[in-house]
């Protein structure tokens, strides 16, 4: 079994946010303020709190470098280092994993979407990734509104299908933005053809995994929202500032 030392953590923070417009007109989405800090901190102090010390940010645009002004090495949140790249454009998820090659390294990797912000903790859940072989681990969620998202028809326990933004779901479970692979996600990635949205789609990565039979999945406890929408972003203010009245 790894140890947690040999998972790498990486906060996928590119894209342009247009569904934020005009407050990411001059900035990045993922460092628009949620209640009291940057979205992005969210992430990064999830992963942490997991146990996962060594993190590269992804990110893009205009204002890549404020990421770096903002947290420069991280040792605000306990790191001795970080790490970043740059996505150029817009080439969806899996493109800007496919970025991060070099940084895991054969290791494991624990991905985390910037705009994804949880009510808990991911660490028993990473601990179960820990556990097994090999292949992949996602987080699946109920939610109201899973035609946003990729969503998971689950029966006896089993995912049996992932379909990336239905308009008739199989289902009311969507995988979050938190997924756990094994070093053979990067030669699942070289082989993705684009969608129809001229994007690498993270769902296929999933369903190569979920062919293979070697995609394990966890319901994620506690609230989740993603940011990415200006309700969905009022919604995680609401629900952070809740969290830390507590």
């Amino acid at each position: 079994m790894p140890e947690m030392s040999d998972l790498k953590g990486v906060i996928l923070c590119g894209g342009l946010g247009k569904r934020l417009e005009p407050l990411t007109r001059i900035t990045n989405k993922h460092l628009l303020p949620v209640y009291n800090k940057p979205m992005v901190y969210y992430p990064l102090e999830t992963l942490i709190g997991s146990g996962i010390k060594d993190i590269m940010i992804v990110t893009g645009g205009n204002n890549a470098g404020d990421f770096l002004r903002l947290i420069g090495n991280g040792s605000e949140f306990g790191l001795h280092h970080i790490n970043y790249t740059y996505q150029r454009g817009e080439g969806g998820i899996a493109e800007a994993l496919r970025l991060t090659e070099h940084f895991v390294d054969g290791s494991r990797v624990v991905v985390i979407l910037g705009d994804n912000i949880i009510g808990g903790s991911i660490k028993k859940y990473v601990e179960r990734f820990r556990g097994q072989d090999n292949g992949a681990r996602v987080l699946v969620k109920k939610v109201s509104d899973p035609e946003r998202f990729g969503v998971a028809e689950i029966k006896d326990g089993r995912i049996l299908s992932i379909e990336e933004k239905p308009r008739k779901p199989k289902s009311n479970f969507v995988i979050t933005g938190i997924y756990m692979y094994d070093a053979k996600v990067f030669e699942i990635i070289k082989t993705l053809k684009p969608s129809s949205r001229g994007e690498l789609e993270i769902t296929d990565v999933n369903n190569a995994y979920l062919r293979d039979g070697r995609l394990s999945y966890d319901i994620l406890e506690g609230w989740w929202t993603d940011c990415g929408l200006p309700e969905t972003i009022y919604r995680a203010s609401t629900l952070a500032r809740k969290k830390g009245l507590r």
